[in-house]
């Protein structure tokens, strides 16, 4: 699937009486907001496993919290800079939540998130599929909160922004 088609369906779902968003932002929602495509941060990286691998309680929006595992790093280049982020697993694979630059103003504040495959021994990092947790847009979904260890001041102009409506 091509990013066009996955945020063109992510719009059509968020309009269905199902979606996350209320009736009333439903009413008025015109789609998603997305920096451009940036090719230079689509990633294949192996999985650095040489940590240690320990359950994380996660911290949630709402207060709970939420069991993860320590799976691993990857290290990417962002422009000039060189960041490394830990990588988490679940029932329902690897999990990359992350806090950067762009968050506040362009993208949500408490930051964005990669569901991410292992293909070929391999993990595919692409921040353009970046996307924002449910709690960005209601407050009555339960969101984990990216750790610290997930932070950082570089900008990473790519995936899903801010939602306005």
């Amino acid at each position: 699937m091509t990013l066009e088609e996955f945020r063109r369906q992510k719009d059509a779902r968020f309009r269905e009486p199902d979606s996350p968003l209320t009736d009333k932002q439903r009413g008025s929602f015109s789609g998603l907001k997305y920096f451009p495509e940036n090719r230079a941060l689509r990633f294949p990286l192996a999985l650095n496993t040489d940590i240690p691998h320990e359950i994380v309680m996660m911290q949630t929006s709402t207060g709970t919290l939420r069991e993860y595992f320590r799976a691993g790093t990857v290290t990417v280049p962002v422009g000039p800079e060189r960041v490394t982020f830990v990588v988490y697993r679940d029932a329902n694979g690897y999990f990359l939540p992350f806090r950067d630059g762009t968050c506040e103003r362009e993208s949500y504040g408490a930051g964005r998130y990669l569901e991410l495959e292992e293909q070929n021994g391999e993990i595919l990092i692409d921040f353009n599929m970046a996307y924002s947790p449910y709690c960005a847009y209601n407050d009555r979904y339960s969101c984990p909160i990216p750790p610290r260890e997930n932070w950082t001041s570089v900008r990473i102009e790519a995936g899903e922004q801010r939602f306005h409506v």
